[in-house]
């Protein structure tokens, strides 16, 4: 939705911001625009990385093990709903930048687990760091008032998101 005021050097962060109608409200037309506006904070967020600058399926990877701890990469295909091959290339990827170290299962020698090394633990801090500096400048440019909608939207999205 545009708003039909135009920007400003103060508004120019919010020249899209405008008052929702009684038809832009009904759970068809809303959950549209939600998907859209999520879709693309998210894909915005994403492109803030690291040093290492990892694909979002390594990175998710790291996340996880640091997360959850080690795990095989069977157990980590599973969880991230990957092929094991695939998860076998994106564990060497991470394996060879020294982001993880993969060493014998203590209890079945025929396979091998993965841990999340201290410059992977880097790597994610740097990610999440890049990624809060950045929506910490877009929030900035909101007006208080904005950002307080933010907050009580935030909660419902959270609500949503629990299912």
């Amino acid at each position: 939705m545009r708003s039909s005021r135009p920007p400003t050097p103060d508004s120019a962060a919010t020249a899209e911001l405008s008052t929702p109608t009684v038809s832009s409200c009904r759970p068809g037309t809303l959950s549209a625009e939600l998907r859209i506006s999520v879709s693309r904070l998210h894909r915005q967020l994403r492109s803030q990385r690291g040093e290492a600058d990892l694909s979002d399926g390594q990175y998710a990877v790291l996340s996880v093990l640091d997360k959850l701890g080690p795990m095989s990469p069977g157990a980590l295909a599973d969880h991230e709903r990957m092929r094991p091959p695939s998860m076998t290339r994106t564990v060497n990827a991470l394996d060879e930048l020294g982001l993880v170290r993969k060493y014998e299962h203590p209890t079945d020698g025929r396979q091998v687990l993965v841990a999340v090394t201290e410059a992977g633990v880097a790597e994610l801090r740097e990610t999440r760091r890049r990624r809060d500096a950045w929506l910490t400048r877009r929030l900035s440019a909101l007006t208080a008032e904005e950002r307080a909608l933010l907050a009580t939207s935030s909660e419902l999205l959270r609500r949503i998101a629990a299912g």
